[in-house]
This record gives structure tokens, sequence and C-alpha cells, in this order.
């Protein structure tokens, strides 16, 4: 599929409608929560306000369990303004939020909060669902295991910590390769195809699941093509989860949730059995996803400690892949941008952008009625732009 935005750059990532499979369904206002429910991706806008701060209430969920000391988040005394032209239309924060339903919008800038906004009714102690951005929280966890000894490299095969691949599609394919969604097994991401790739597999864990994954066709040698797959992400999680005999939310909170001092428990959409889905939905709150960027950003040491290897972060958001995603690269689950930021993206309006160069840091939680589009992403893709314009000129101003 090809997505042509304002600027005329084309993306042909498919971020089309998202589907999954459980519980539950009909919401007609913003107090009720879907009570039957066939696709996610097809909740109606006021379903998608209730359930995406509530997900643990519709789908089994494990718990990113917070500890008793909070890291606190100084407010800076100037916010930060933030105005821009797209579409030959000017924007402010409200109009950007507004426009693209965005529930929650944080900056964060130099360790300070510079833009904390709500949008959609939502408080600030409710969380929100992070679609894709778990993908990058899970390959996070895969540098704290080689740095626990656990993994021993990303070089290794994956049929290493997932031995249901072994004699299959994913023989010989390394955690780097699936890191960077280049395992060359062929995959379809279409979330509106009830038949596609993604519909039948991209919830599913345990391991029935693994020797599937194992069983699809290979097109292409491991490293030569870049193809978007959750499911991939999901073994990532597995490997992850075998590696460390603990569940992702137990190592998460056990690594970083609690040590960094995150203010709440945090939730992670799992199979019924327990395992938790590395590809899509862990949530927390709009404090608790900045917190982490804080923790990127400060290389991945918490009270000067390492938790992940030396030089990880740099190597997980280098520009390993080309992903046909406007002029974003695709590192280790991270989306790389050209200079130098990085960001997770989830569809529905999720991201958290991450800039090391201003140490900056942008969290947007959405409601979009589509995955994605042209207009969707157009539009926030130029606020952060925008957001990145104004830190500049307050720095300037400041002397910095």
């Amino acid at each position: 599929m090809e997505i042509v935005i304002g600027n005329g750059r084309v993306w042909r990532l498919a971020f089309l409608l998202l589907a999954f499979q459980p519980a539950a369904a009909v919401a007609r206002s913003v107090d009720t929560l879907p009570a039957r429910v066939d696709r996610l991706g097809f909740w109606s806008p006021s379903e998608q306000e209730a359930g995406y701060r509530a997900m643990e209430t519709i789908f089994p969920t494990t718990t990113i369990e917070a500890g008793d000391v909070i890291r606190a988040l100084p407010v800076a005394e100037t916010p930060l303004e933030i105005d821009f032209v797209y579409e030959h239309r000017p924007y402010t924060i409200d109009d950007f939020m507004k426009a693209n339903r965005v529930s929650g919008l944080l900056v964060i800038s130099g360790g300070r909060i510079v833009v904390e906004r709500y949008g959609l009714g939502r408080k600030p102690d409710e969380r929100w669902t992070s679609f894709s951005i778990a993908k990058s929280v899970t390959s996070t966890l895969v540098g704290a295991a080689i740095r626990d000894g656990r993994i021993r490299s990303v070089h290794d095969p994956l049929s290493r910590y997932v031995p249901e691949l072994k004699g299959g599609a994913y023989d010989g394919v390394t955690l780097a390769q699936a890191l960077t969604m280049r395992s060359g097994v062929h995959w379809t991401e279409d979330y509106n195809d009830p038949a596609s790739n993604f519909s039948r597999y991209a919830t599913q864990m345990g391991p029935d699941f693994y020797r599937r994954m194992s069983a699809l066709p290979r097109d292409a040698t491991p490293g030569a093509k870049f193809y978007y797959s959750t499911a991939e992400s999901n073994l990532i999680g597995a490997a992850v989860i075998n590696a460390t005999g603990k569940s992702l939310s137990r190592y998460l909170s056990e690594k970083i949730w609690k040590p960094f001092g995150m203010e709440a428990d945090g939730v992670w959409m799992s199979s019924p059995e327990g395992l938790e889905t590395g590809g899509i939905c862990f949530s927390a709150t709009l404090r608790d996803y900045g917190r982490f960027g804080l923790f990127m950003l400060e290389g991945g040491r918490i009270d000067g400690k390492p938790v992940l290897p030396d030089g990880w972060i740099a190597e997980a958001t280098a520009r390993h892949a080309e992903s046909g995603f406007g002029d974003l690269g695709y590192g280790y689950q991270w989306w790389v941008d050209p200079n130098g930021a990085y960001r997770g993206i989830g569809i529905m309006g999720q991201a958290l952008f991450i800039d090391p160069k201003r140490k900056l840091i942008v969290v947007i939680q959405s409601a979009w009625t589509r995955a994605g589009g042209p207009e969707r992403y157009g539009l926030q893709w130029a606020f952060l732009q925008a957001a990145v314009n104004a830190s500049d000129r307050a720095a300037a101003a400041a002397g910095h």
C-alpha cells in the first residue's frame, strides 16, 4: 500500500486497522466499557475512549508492578509554546489534540515537564494502551537479559531460546535479524484482512503458536528483506520469557519499573496462560511513558548502575533496515529518524519520541478512528517537528 502525505513523501507500511479476537463489546459512552468486541480495531470512538484506558478489564493481562519510591518529574516554570502550520492551517497544542483525538500529551525537556495535557475525558492517573510501542519495550528487555547473562548475544539463533522454531522457517535467523524485522519469513501485516498473517497470529503465544510461525514460508535470505511483523516481536518476547524464566511484566518490573521509580502499575496484554504478547499492548500512565523515555535518555542506567550492556542503546537505535515508512529507518524495534532521534510508534496514534541531542521526549497517546493514514501521521509528525523547533528556540533564548 502507498500513502502520500502533504510533502509528497511516500509511505508504504500497511498501517490499516488492527484486529484482535477476544472478549466483550458495545459501549455507547466513555463511561461504559465495550461488552462484546469482535475486533479491537473496529471499536467506535466512545468504545476506544473507554477501552484504551482499561484494557485489563477486557483482555487477559499481567501486572507490571511499581515500587514504593516514585521518581519526581519536576515541572518547568515556563511551559513550551508549540505552534505550527500544517497543510496551510495553523495549529496550537489544543488544535492538534482535538484534530488527532489525543488523550495524553507530554513533553519533557532537560528532565522537566514543559507540556502536559489530557483530552477525551482522561485523567492523569489513568493508563492508556501502547499498541506497538510494546515492541520497543520488549527489545529493551532483550538488552537487559544480555546484561544479566541470560541471553548470550543478539547474534545467537532465535531458536536457541524458542526451540519450537528449529527445523522451520526461522532456522538460522538470529535475534538481531528478528529485532530488525529482517528474518526473511514471509508475513502480511494487514490489519483489515481476516485472512492475513497478522489477523491469525498476532495475539497468540505459546508452543503451538511458535510451531505455526516456524511453518510459515521464507521468501528471502535472513537479513535481506524488511517485513514488519507483530508476531515476530511476540517471538522476541518469548525468547526473553524463556531465557529469564520470568514473565515480561515481572522482568520489566524488576529491571526498570520499580528501580527507576514509575508512579503506577502497568499492565500487559497476554495469552490466557499469562504469556505476554511482546509486540502489542502494554499500558501505563502518561508520565510513566515519559519516565521510560528518560531511562533511555539516561543511557539505560539507574542510580549509576547499568541495566543494559555498554553501547546497547546506540546499537538498538541505529539504522539497521530501510522501512519504506516515510524517511524512518528501523533498529531493534525502534523507528530511527535521519537526525539521530528515535521513536516507538503504535497504531491509532501512539508515539514515544526521544531526541538524545536535545534531551527531548514527546509522548503522544491517541484514539484515531483508523489505524493510520497520511492525514493523521502527517499531522502527528508535523507536531513532533514543531516540538523540536520550539525546544531549539527555547534553548537559544536561554543562551544554551
